[in-house]
């Protein structure tokens, strides 16, 4: 009996360590910048202009936490933090 395929293709979000929220994300970041003697905004404008996780240290896992979530995710947050506010 052949298996019948959906037509439509289904998204699937996993809830759970991946699902990080950007403004916690940011925060956890710049903590780690400024721990390691970086300057935090200037690294981060750095990382979110070209992309490139070397502006963001490893130290605390922060270039990993970064890289969890797309950089359009992370200006939508700060864009809205500052006009909303």
């Amino acid at each position: 009996m052949a298996r019948e395929v959906p037509e439509e293709t289904m998204m699937y979000r996993v809830v759970g360590e991946d699902a990080e929220k950007p403004r916690d994300v940011l925060e956890a970041v710049y903590k780690a910048l400024k721990e390691r003697g970086y300057n935090p905004i200037n690294q981060l404008v750095g990382y979110l202009l070209s992309g490139d996780p070397a502006y963001i240290t490893s130290h605390g896992n922060a270039r990993g936490l970064i890289r969890r979530l797309e950089r359009d995710e992370l200006l939508e947050e700060l864009v809205r933090d500052y006009l909303e506010d």
